[in-house]
């Protein structure tokens, strides 16, 4: 980052450091949350405190070897991130400094100080306007596309508080540095704008969310659904499968972007996603994820303080691609670590601690961030609805869902994707509990569901909820009396029950098959669950012996049907429907 031209310079010196704080005295007149080269070597950081002319800065990179006296150079603007063509498929750190053009030599380690600009400025694209000479730009307009990958078509924005009538607009091959638009008052606009990173990109309407954000995933497509534009929270002990969520999540989510969040998570996570992303393809498109994906990178051992502005980044840039009019899915993983580098600054700012040591403002901090996720009509013209997504993983220590950063995030979070360790521990995956979990979602998506799957799936996914919870009570009697003591009826829900459970509720990301399914494939396995426990009913009312239910090959069948490949599953999936029917009425 530089500072950008015409910025107000206050020159100061360092009076203190501590860890990732350092105290520059004789800066009177400094704004809050502006940002300041602190030291020597040019270190980026952030006023977040002011007393008299002093003033305290929370910094972007390590503080090693920073001496008192050295020079303090803060400006008057707030940390802000570039926005243009150059973001798809790029790897970007917390404070968005680009990580592959970091690298020097051997060195894996991050050099401090360095100031290169996030989005190549030298790089040649085609421009291509939609607008002409005279024409009048107003806020949020597209003048022009830019084909930035093989899946997305970049559209150049009026940046928000620009506009005019058009004196001269280019076309063809541009760079960063050039003028794209020049206006009549002589002012212009390029292919890049910033913008700063806790400021909400403006929208023109905010929409209610009726439609489903569709993962693939059967727990949370038809069970504990998220609206598009909507925040779930997964939250979850170690080694439940939080990543393993998220990254599934990201890969065969329908959306149009990713943009991944490695909060303050292990570098060998991060480099499972760079590793493998390239080598998968798009179920829908066929073109590798890498063309639809932007990650941002804080691992547990980079500056704590970069960890705190990682999400912002990421929720930044996701409204950027929104107000393109695109769909667009954040993962963070994990607020928890987001948390802890709250924590570990307000602790350095003597700030009063609040429950568990977190500061008092933490739900506060927590919700100007999930607020920002939504379904909205964007600025300008054309008309363009985009929405951005949010799914945030959260590691409470022990599996104690009562600790604050989780009860934080249920105030705002539409959807609870609660991992349950017994689950992951017998393999289940997704671990969710469908007994902690729910979807505030649910009832305004059931028209949605009605009318694109089926018009019987909403009490279809109700019956399966009920027969989960029948389940609970059942095992509860069968460990006082035994299974072979419990009525044939009960011994019916539980044979169900399991097929619900591994057949449905259950799936493999690694098995081609299972890890993504349609709605159809989701509609027709639960209807045929629901056959098998009708007919079944029936059949015990007719003298039927549950030995010969549970011994029979349908339920086997039923068993296997997850690992039929969704193309042609409707001709199997009805032939499986019909042949239960046949078996239980002969």
């Amino acid at each position: 980052m530089s500072f950008e031209e015409g910025a107000t310079r206050i020159m100061g010196v360092i009076s203190a450091v501590s860890g990732p704080t350092v105290k520059a005295a004789g800066v009177r007149g400094v704004k809050m949350n502006t940002t300041a080269f602190v030291g020597n070597i040019g270190l980026l950081g952030e006023v977040i405190k002011l007393s008299g002319d002093e003033a305290t800065l929370q910094v972007y990179e390590d503080t090693s070897g920073l001496s008192l006296g050295e020079e303090v150079i803060c400006h008057g603007t707030p940390l802000t991130v570039m926005l243009g063509p150059g973001l798809i498929s790029n790897i970007f750190d917390g404070i968005q400094r680009p990580l592959e053009k970091m690298m020097v030599g051997d060195d894996p380690f991050i050099a401090r100080g360095l100031t290169i600009l996030p989005l190549d400025q030298n790089r040649v694209w085609e421009f291509t306007p939609v607008k002409a000479v005279g024409d009048k730009l107003a806020p949020g307009d597209v003048v022009g596309t830019i084909n930035e990958s093989q899946c997305i078509e970049h559209r150049v924005m009026v940046p928000p508080g620009k506009g005019g009538i058009i004196k001269d607009i280019t076309s063809g091959g541009v760079t960063g540095s050039d003028r794209v638009v020049v206006f009549t008052d002589e002012s212009s606009m390029g292919l890049y704008q910033r913008w700063p990173v806790r400021t909400p990109r403006p929208v023109k309407k905010r929409l209610p969310p009726t439609t489903p954000f569709i993962t693939g995933q059967r727990v949370f497509d038809t069970v504990l659904p998220v609206a598009e534009g909507g925040c779930a929270i997964v939250p979850g002990g170690f080694g439940t499968g939080k990543t393993m969520v998220e990254q599934a999540i990201a890969k065969f989510s329908r959306t149009d972007i990713v943009i991944y969040v490695g909060c303050g998570e292990r570098g060998n996570e991060i480099t499972d996603v760079l590793s493998e992303f390239p080598k998968l393809k798009d179920p829908e498109t066929g073109i590798s994820l890498s063309e639809r994906t932007i990650i941002v990178v804080n691992t547990s051992n980079m500056p704590v303080a970069a960890r705190e502005a990682s999400i912002f980044t990421g929720i930044t840039i996701a409204e950027y691609y929104r107000d393109m009019g695109y769909r667009v899915a954040l993962m963070a993983d994990s607020l928890s670590r987001w948390a802890e580098a709250l924590r570990e600054i307000s602790s350095r700012l003597e700030e009063m601690p609040g429950e568990e040591g977190f500061p008092p403002y933490l739900g506060t901090m927590i919700g100007s961030f999930y607020e920002r996720a939504g379904k909205v009509d964007s600025l300008g013209a054309p008309e363009r609805t985009g929405a951005v997504t949010v799914i945030a993983a959260i590691s409470p220590p022990g599996g104690d869902f009562s600790e604050p950063v989780t009860q934080a995030s249920l105030r705002f979070a539409g959807a609870l994707w609660a991992l349950d360790p017994d689950l992951a521990y017998r393999r289940h995956y997704p671990a969710v509990s469908w007994e902690v979990s729910y979807s505030l979602y649910y009832r305004t998506l059931t028209e949605w569901y009605e009318k694109e799957v089926a018009h019987d799936m909403v009490s279809l996914r109700n019956w399966l909820m009920a027969i989960l919870q029948r389940e609970s009570e059942v095992k509860e009697i069968s460990q006082i009396i035994g299974v072979d003591a419990l009525q044939e009826p009960d011994r019916l829900v539980l044979e169900t029950a399991q097929v619900a459970r591994e057949a449905f509720l259950r799936q493999s990301v690694f098995v081609k098959n299972d890890a993504f399914a349609t709605f159809e494939k989701q509609y027709l396995m639960l209807k045929a669950i629901h056959a098998f426990m009708i007919n079944a009913e029936a059949a015990l009312e007719g003298g039927k012996y549950i030995e010969e239910i549970v011994e029979c090959e349908l339920k086997g069948e039923l068993m296997r049907m997850q690992y039929e490949p969704s193309e042609g599953f409707t001709v199997k999936g009805k032939k499986l429907i019909a042949d239960i029917e046949r078996f239980f009425t002969v």
